[in-house]
């Protein structure tokens, strides 16, 4: 069996891989900014790991100690969409059965989903106070829940690409992202170049909702377009060190407009826990064989 230990240490561990990556317009150890540090994301890790992995607690428990846990050791929110995004991961880890895939327990475990544990993640997301995040005619997180948390989470998908996730059992993650990680682990063998081949590509596809909720689409068209070219200055480069001089120069300019592709980023580290996650399941199933 996967101990809530070693799920806490591959959650850690993604996040420090997307943390490697130099984001244009997220922190990174190339970069910080946005009034957050490197070190708070760490921090915001390190204190996190235990609630969300903590399998006495119901998956809206999860979610809600690791956001509190969070503000109380940083007191801003650098971690809500990841929590969001790694807790339902991990839950289905812990209770994957025999020959089930990750996400064939992960999609039993979206479909189980409570109105309790909708009333946790709506205190969470009140205590994280993300900006425009959570108030709406339908469901808002200041109210008590009518509905589970997946139907919740169908109310604001099209508005937020995370809450968007728990309706199409994370398509975006295992269809697409773990697809581009891999390739660009398998051609680099780096973690952080393949983080980083994650974000571009998602944000050259789709639009991200942190962007769009605070300046609507005014950056969009002109965002996909400048990651579309990082993009292919990625496959064509020889070495990470090529596209430095690209990177710093995109991250400037978005900085400058306070434009930060936060869901983006969220999606990269849920992406690299998945690797994680499945290189673990491998090694504990090939074990059980033996």
């Amino acid at each position: 069996m996967i101990t809530p230990e070693q799920l806490a240490e591959v959650y850690r561990q993604a996040c420090e891989i997307e943390l490697q990556a130099f984001k244009p317009g997220n922190v990174s150890i190339y970069s910080e900014g946005h009034d957050m540090t490197v070190e708070d994301f760490r921090v915001s890790a390190a204190v996190s790991a235990g609630p969300i992995s903590n399998p006495g607690y119901s998956l809206g428990e999860n979610i809600y100690y690791a956001v509190k846990a969070t503000r109380e050791a940083v007191a801003c929110n650098t971690n809500l969409g990841i929590i969001l995004l790694c807790a339902p991961l991990l839950q289905a880890a812990t209770q994957r059965l025999k020959g089930q895939s990750l996400r064939e327990s992960l999609q039993l475990v979206l479909d189980n989903t409570t109105r309790k544990d909708a009333d946790w993640v709506f205190k969470a997301i009140a205590l994280a106070s993300p900006g425009g995040l959570g108030e709406a005619e339908q469901q808002d997180v200041h109210q008590e829940a009518e509905v589970t948390l997946t139907e919740a989470m169908a109310i604001a998908a099209d508005r937020d690409r995370i809450a968007l996730q728990y309706t199409i059992c994370f398509k975006d993650i295992f269809e697409f992202t773990v697809l581009e990680y891999n390739r660009a682990f398998v051609l680099s063998g780096d973690c952080g170049w393949a983080a980083l081949a994650v974000f571009c590509e998602m944000l050259a596809r789709y639009p991200d909702s942190h962007i769009e909720r605070k300046y609507g689409k005014q950056y969009s068209e002109w965002i996909e377009a400048e990651m579309s070219l990082l993009c292919n200055d990625l496959k064509t480069a020889c070495q990470p060190e090529e596209v430095l001089p690209i990177l710093h120069r995109i991250d400037k300019i978005f900085k400058a407009k306070k434009i930060n592709p936060g869901t983006t980023a969220d999606i990269t580290v849920a992406t690299v826990l998945v690797v994680l996650l499945e290189q673990l399941i491998g090694k504990h199933d090939g074990a059980v064989r033996v």
